[in-house]
């Protein structure tokens, strides 16, 4: 069995800019990892990434019937604007299987308790092909060699050791 990973986001940028070293070190690992995007956006710097994807309105009209992934990615907008994508990270976290990680600059409040700050340190490969995509998307602005994220508190131990506390 591999691990799964769906990270659900506005635009392909987005994720690119915000999560794209940390997907590249995830499929580089062995995991399927599938976006999910909203609109009509050019997927050729996620397919750079080694991700595949999919269109966000079809998988949430037949999300119960979807394979449930270990780990869950969100950009915090969507949690924020999309009452679906907020009801599917609170029922995750609710349940404590799923593990849920967001990022973004809109952070929900009622998240605070839940949730801790993590960062992953992108290995040499991710960066390279981070720079790739960003360039694919029209986004030349530097990068570190983390990304920040935060994430639920799972139940169970975690599936995965690539996200560590920030400090």
């Amino acid at each position: 069995m591999r691990y799964r990973l769906d990270v659900v986001a506005p635009s392909v940028a987005e994720v690119v800019r915000n999560a794209g070293g940390w997907l590249v070190d995830r499929v580089m690992a062995g995991w399927d990892v599938t976006v999910l995007v909203t609109g009509d956006d050019d997927i050729r710097p996620l397919q750079i990434l080694g991700v595949e994807t999919a269109d966000l309105e079809a998988v949430m009209a037949l999300w119960e019937e979807r394979p449930h992934p270990q780990t869950v990615a969100v950009a915090a907008e969507l949690f924020v604007s999309d009452a679906r994508v907020r009801a599917g990270v609170l029922g995750a976290l609710e349940q404590g299987f799923t593990e849920v990680t967001l990022w973004g600059e809109q952070w929900p409040e009622e998240l605070d308790s839940t949730i801790d700050s993590v960062q992953h340190e992108l290995s040499a490969a991710a960066r390279a092909f981070k720079v790739q995509a960003l360039a694919a998307v029209g986004d030349t602005d530097p990068f570190g060699r983390t990304e920040a994220f935060r994430c639920g508190v799972m139940s169970c131990p975690s599936v995965a050791a690539d996200l560590v506390p920030a400090s």
